[in-house]
């Protein structure tokens, strides 16, 4: 290989160039990090779920899902606002050093009041010193967000994904090491811990050495100034994690730990396949700011593209999730979890909602409408707290399940209706149209297919890959046919 074509691979992957090579690499980067991440990890919590059984996997699920409802008092908002901001004006990257020490202050503020909480949701000292142990390790990765917006705003993903990586390295290597010699929860959570510590330590390592010197300063006009923009969105977050954590806090205070056991079971499946969407968030967020400060046409364009992707990728999840579930469920886990099937046969819909009204949540964000956005969230989250008040204590994980999918639904409704009043975005324009229709047609299709019995009773690999090919084929079949009709037509 030539120095010339090694220079150009290395800034393929590290330089940011052009717009869609930007994307590319940003994708490429978090897609890489995320996949192993989840992957290696989706590995771990199986044989959590395996060997431990469906009540300590519950207790463990339990306690994780408690500690991460007061996640959002240990950023407040501040990670989103950072990279808008820094990614729309570079020189307010000077204000950093404050945001970092109150970035300090807000997580130690977070340890305290989980600490004093605990001994009101439960009775049992295991749980509480999971809770304890968790709420460490959830603090130390929300830590590095703050990091990790300054290097979205420069869209500098690559160092991200490295510590995504060794983190999800060191607590699946761990765990499954302590859960083959040393087997419980409690030493489960200690190698939580000792990952999220290391990682929190490289990143912060590789920021000062590698982009910016890392400073301290107390200035509170910053703090001041940053937090009046990132209210409303920590608000928003607060209201998200009540509805994302409320299920299994609240199974879990009732008592039912087996059935969240089962519950998380099927969750966790389901949110492995919003790892795309994860990933295409945040390799656009920033870009979509750029395109808000120079065009109105580019900001739509951008938009528009973000949205066909999302809806590529959110119905074939849906179809195949709703008709694979029962081989899925034994092939993950096995019979002692097969309440979950129909927990992931309901769930499997909110991953469809929320790929279609993610782009939305982030177009408000970049029409500086977070204020408006917050309301909708905590009247959704006051929904869906009342949903599961009603639900769990009669139909237990498939009242949460119901419960989950009837909020998320309600966020979409709520936020096209923002979308439309606040901004000028176009939601519908044809070309979204379009590729709904030719991703809805083609999950048809996919769905007589892998309802076969010829392809249903194969391995559950193959029938998804056998699916996943038939869904695409014929998409881009029906994409290319369409190209010229969807031209004439947002020409008129």
């Amino acid at each position: 290989m030539t120095i010339g074509n090694f220079n150009g691979i290395k800034s393929l992957f590290f330089d940011n160039l052009t717009v869609k090579q930007t994307l590319f690499k940003n994708t490429f980067w978090l897609g890489t990090a995320d996949g192993i991440s989840k992957f290696l990890k989706f590995i771990l919590f199986i044989y959590v779920a395996r060997i431990l059984g469906a009540a300590e996997y519950g207790k463990f699920t339990f306690a994780l899902a408690f500690a991460g409802l007061f996640i959002i008092f240990a950023d407040l908002g501040l990670s989103h606002i950072t990279t808008r901001e820094f990614s729309q004006e570079k020189e307010k990257e000077k204000k950093f050093g404050a945001l970092l020490s109150l970035k300090i202050l807000l997580s130690l503020g977070t340890l305290v009041l989980i600490l004093a909480s605990s001994f009101f949701i439960t009775a049992d000292p295991l749980i509480q010193k999971l809770i304890w142990i968790l709420a460490i390790c959830n603090l130390a990765e929300c830590f590095s967000w703050i990091i990790f917006a300054f290097l979205q705003a420069r869209q500098k993903m690559e160092y991200q994904a490295f510590t995504g990586i060794l983190e999800s390295l060191i607590v699946v290597g761990t765990g499954l090491f302590i859960l083959f010699y040393f087997p419980s929860i409690r030493n489960l959570s200690y190698s939580y811990l000792f990952a999220s510590l290391v990682a929190l330590i490289f990143v912060l390592i590789l920021f000062h050495f590698k982009v910016q010197r890392l400073s301290l300063n107390w200035r509170k006009s910053i703090w001041k100034e940053f937090l009046l923009m990132s209210w409303p969105i920590a608000l928003t977050g607060m209201a998200a994690a009540i509805y994302g954590q409320t299920d299994s806090v609240m199974m879990g205070y009732f008592g039912q730990i087996i059935q969240t056991g089962w519950y998380n079971a099927a969750s966790r499946i389901v949110w492995a396949t919003i790892i795309p969407m994860n990933l295409i968030s945040i390799s656009f967020f920033p870009v979509l700011n750029k395109a808000f400060n120079e065009s109105k046409e580019k900001l739509q364009k951008v938009f528009d593209y973000q949205m066909g992707i999302m809806i590529f990728f959110a119905l074939p999840i849906v179809t195949g999730g709703i008709v694979l579930a029962p081989k899925i469920i034994d092939f993950m886990y096995n019979q002692s979890y097969f309440s979950s099937i129909l927990a992931l046969q309901i769930l499997i819909l909110t991953a469809g909602i929320v790929y279609f009204y993610n782009p939305f949540s982030q177009i408000l964000i970049t029409f500086n409408q977070q204020k408006k956005a917050f309301w909708m969230t905590m009247g959704t989250a006051i929904t869906n707290v009342i949903l599961n008040l009603i639900l769990i204590p009669k139909y237990s994980l498939y009242g949460a399940a119901v419960a989950t999918v009837i909020t998320h639904f309600l966020t979409f409704a709520l936020f096209f209706n923002l979308i439309v009043r606040y901004t000028y975005i176009k939601p519908l324009k044809s070309k979204v149209l379009l590729t709904f229709l030719g991703a809805f047609f083609s999950s048809l299709i996919m769905y007589f297919v892998i309802s076969l019995p010829a392809i249903y009773n194969l391995h559950i690999i193959f029938s998804v890959l056998f699916g996943a090919l038939i869904y695409s084929a014929v998409f881009f079949v029906l994409r290319y046919a369409t190209g010229k009709f969807s031209r004439i037509y947002e020409k008129n």
